[in-house]
């Protein structure tokens, strides 16, 4: 099998699984119910993936199970780094919202409004409160009991994890309104909480 044969069969491949995914995560989204968005589109990916590495057989006429399993593994990759890029950095990214906000009242707002922007509308517009505890409690990482909002063994070890990363791994000089800070590093440092709204054990 040539070379040039080769890279044929393995674009055609993943231009059918990226067809077959696409149409897939259409009528998933429409007619079939979403826990997790990111969650979800990854067990696509899984899904649309395994089963055309099945259905497949020789018809591509890979040379042998290792440029199969090599083109199931690319379609994994290729799947998940769409699933990260659109779907779930659209749902969650706060950039996007400013600018679908931006363009929804006319294509400007006052520097000043951004905050309330944030605390008063996308809060409430993208219902982030409950979106955030559903994800969370889907991953294990915490449960609710009695209106009491608790991290498990798993979201404890995934915050000390988190916090390991942030003050060690993140830049220590990064730009915030024409400013290089590392305030993101330890956002906690001078967080004041509004009123005591732990837990009455």
């Amino acid at each position: 099998m040539s070379t040039l044969f080769a890279l044929r069969t393995a674009v055609l491949y993943q231009g059918i699984f990226l067809i077959v995914l696409v149409a897939s995560y259409y009528l998933y989204i429409n007619y079939l119910q979403v826990n997790v968005l990111l969650y979800d589109s990854v067990k696509l990916v899984v899904i649309v993936a395994t089963v055309l590495f099945i259905i497949s057989g020789k018809k591509f006429l890979f040379q042998s199970w290792y440029d199969k399993c090599l083109q199931w593994t690319i379609s994994i990759l290729l799947g998940y780094a769409l699933a990260i890029t659109f779907p779930t950095i659209i749902d969650r990214s706060l950039s996007f919202y400013f600018l679908e906000k931006l363009q929804q009242r006319g294509g400007g707002i006052q520097l000043a409004a951004f905050e309330d922007i944030f605390t008063q509308e996308y809060a409430k517009e993208h219902r982030l409160v409950d979106i955030r505890l559903t994800e969370q409690m889907q991953s294990g990482m915490l449960t609710i009991k009695n209106d009491c909002v608790l991290l498990t063994p798993k979201g404890s070890r995934t915050a000390t994890f988190a916090l390991w990363f942030r003050q060690h791994l993140l830049p220590k000089k990064r730009l915030l309104n024409d400013e290089y800070t590392d305030a993101l590093v330890d956002p906690f440092a001078e967080s004041t909480p509004l009123y005591d709204y732990r837990c009455q054990s």
